[in-house]
């Protein structure tokens, strides 16, 4: 299973379970954050831990994603950049964009500090 869900109270985490996740799976992985935006949630956390490696359709798809919640009063967070992530992340700018967290933990708290 490339994803799986974690739910903490009001918060749910989607655990991307690929070294890389490129355009093959970033559909897939819109699809699952857009059902669970509809299914009404509001708080989501994108756990990147196992990902060595995004490309920029898959980084697409959570910007998509993060348009999509924040118009309806939510946020989308990331947590645990590997290297190559991290660096994609000030290649094109998007840690101006996304809130990231060291840990799913410190994420999880953020949004109910």
């Amino acid at each position: 299973m490339d994803f799986t869900k974690e739910k903490y109270n009001d918060v749910v985490v989607e655990v991307v379970n690929l070294s890389r996740a490129t355009l093959k799976e970033a559909e897939e992985f819109k699809q699952t954050l857009v059902q669970d935006i509809e299914m009404g949630e509001r708080k989501i956390i994108v756990d990147l831990n196992e990902c060595e490696f995004i490309d920029s359709t898959f980084l697409g798809a959570l910007v998509v994603s993060l348009k999509k919640i924040t118009n309806l009063g939510g946020d989308l967070r990331l947590v645990g950049f590997q290297p190559a992530v991290h660096s994609m992340f000030e290649l094109t700018r998007m840690y101006r964009v996304f809130e990231a967290f060291k840990t799913k933990e410190e994420a999880v708290k953020s949004f109910n500090p």
